[in-house]
């Protein structure tokens, strides 16, 4: 059997969230890159499936792809990170400090490999910048859909923001759940079945990811869509953060320090009585 009981698996949360806070700022910030562009990928190719099929459901179906290649290759998504390494800390074997660092580069790598993937699409969809976004259907599209996550919102006013912040909520108790259950396997398949579930929850039904909006808004920028860097990042990009954070901290990282890692921590000193007592005895 592959399944990993639940208090297993949230120690090896917490152990992930240690060996992540030790990495030097170099791994990080490369794994932050490739994170981020592999998730760009990923709603790009969401989005053209939905484009083509007509069916916004097949694009879900589909868009967990990336995040399966970044649970599986080790990467660092800074949304995933804030479940995981909030764990660590509450058990107090990560400080703020390394905690913060991670969460600060994984994110700044995120953004540059988000950005650089959508810089790429864009010239590939409009030929350089030759051919508008009108006349790409999928490029049209991901104009559509920043101006919504965006200029939307604004209109809204603090309707709006709250709106975002709690999407953002909801969207990272998806993926941080998606974190937890490729852990409860260890098989590969396993691993890719559990992390696919929870994500294709969360871009099923619109909420927002920060480090998908690292792609999807700057490309539809790039496309024309009437947005300034401050709409992107006062009506988006912050309040998103913020929500995935809070999303990951309080549905994840908490509850399952709650539940979960205190009964492993006894078990384990429960099994290790024994095997203690007869040392003491030899």
């Amino acid at each position: 059997m592959d399944f990993v009981k639940p208090a297993e698996m949230a120690k090896a949360m917490s152990d992930s969230g240690v060996m992540r806070a030790e990495l030097p700022v170099r791994d990080v910030l490369v794994r932050g890159m490739m994170a981020g562009a592999i998730l760009g990928i990923a709603t790009s190719l969401a989005v053209t499936a939905a484009v083509q099929t007509g069916v916004p459901f097949t694009g879900a179906l589909i868009f967990p792809v990336g995040f399966v290649m970044i649970v599986c290759l080790g990467l660092e998504l800074c949304t995933g990170n804030f479940g995981i390494l909030a764990l660590s800390s509450m058990e107090g074997r990560v400080g703020l400090k390394p905690m913060m660092r991670n969460f600060g580069w994984s994110f700044l790598g995120n953004l540059i490999g988000s950005l650089l993937y959508a810089l790429l699409l864009v010239i590939a969809l409009t030929n350089f910048w030759h051919t508008g976004a009108e006349a790409n259907p999928v490029a049209k599209k991901i104009l559509d859909i920043a101006q919504a996550k965006t200029l939307a919102y604004e209109n809204l006013g603090t309707a709006g923001m709250i709106t975002c912040f709690v999407k953002a909520m909801l969207c990272n108790w998806m993926v941080c759940l998606g974190v937890t259950m490729s852990m409860m396997s260890t098989s590969t398949f396993g691993k890719i079945f559990g992390a696919w579930l929870p994500v294709l929850l969360f871009f099923a039904q619109g909420f927002e990811h920060a480090v998908v909006n690292m792609f999807m808004i700057p490309a539809g920028m790039m496309l024309g869509a009437p947005i300034s860097f401050e709409q992107w990042w006062a009506w988006n990009q912050i309040p998103v953060t913020l929500g995935n954070f809070v999303g990951g901290v309080l549905f994840i990282s908490l509850a399952w320090y709650l539940t979960y890692r205190p009964r492993a921590v006894v078990a384990s000193r429960v099994e290790a009585a024994p095997a203690a007592a007869a040392m003491a005895a030899r």
